[in-house]
């Protein structure tokens, strides 16, 4: 897990996906969309892919692609990235 608490730092966005997720690859267009520049780690071509995924279940991502953090917070997956570009909220925490 603590590989993951600091690869969070990296950037302002980053996103965990996989290469073959659409959903993930939808979620990074966007984020893209607004502006914004994500570092992308893609556990299934990552070489410490597996043990991210574990620490990403053990934080309660289920599924854990896509995972998305904004500003070092875990804000969540799809579900949750979607529901606040409905609202209008997705733009305000990605300025």
């Amino acid at each position: 897990m603590d590989m993951v608490m600091e690869l969070r730092t990296k950037n302002s966005v980053v996103i965990f996906t996989k290469s073959s997720c659409c959903i993930s690859h939808s979620i990074v267009t966007l984020i893209r969309s607004f502006g914004a520049n994500p570092i992308i780690y893609e556990l299934d071509t990552h070489p410490n892919g597996k043990q991210m995924e574990k620490a990403l279940m053990e934080l309660g991502c289920q599924p854990s692609v896509p995972t998305v953090f904004i500003g070092k917070e875990l804000v969540g997956g799809a579900n949750e990235i979607m529901s606040l570009n409905l609202r209008g909220k997705l733009k305000q925490l990605l300025g």
